[in-house]
């Protein structure tokens, strides 16, 4: 006979409810990166292509309606940020550029890359 199971296994590294981190940088700290906000500026786009990549995901997704609110939940979910999926859609909505402006200085600051 087998032992019973006695403790369930752990939750993944993303999708629990225990999330106290926050972002690194601040909405409008354009600033503190220029090459990214000078990108995203001069070529939004670009900067959100760009971004994509930088996460490892497919550049085409920041053409895809929804993509960018749906990377924003998931890096939100790995990095343990605070938020919801409704924040994370009505920020990519509706400050649109500056968000991807902080997705990518939050993707650049934890690669080491500033």
């Amino acid at each position: 006979m087998s032992n019973p199971v006695i403790t369930q296994p752990g939750a993944g590294s993303y999708g629990t409810n225990v999330q106290t981190g926050e972002w690194s940088t601040g909405l409008c700290s354009c600033c503190s990166d220029l090459l990214v906000c000078g990108l995203g500026f001069i070529c939004p786009i670009a900067l959100s292509c760009y971004t994509a990549n930088k996460y490892g995901e497919n550049v085409c997704l920041a053409c895809v309606p929804g993509g960018m609110a749906a990377m924003r939940t998931h890096m939100r979910l790995t990095y343990g940020i605070q938020g919801t999926i409704c924040n994370d859609a009505l920020m990519t909505c509706c400050c649109g550029i500056f968000e991807t402006c902080r997705m990518a200085r939050e993707i650049r600051i934890r690669n080491g890359e500033t």
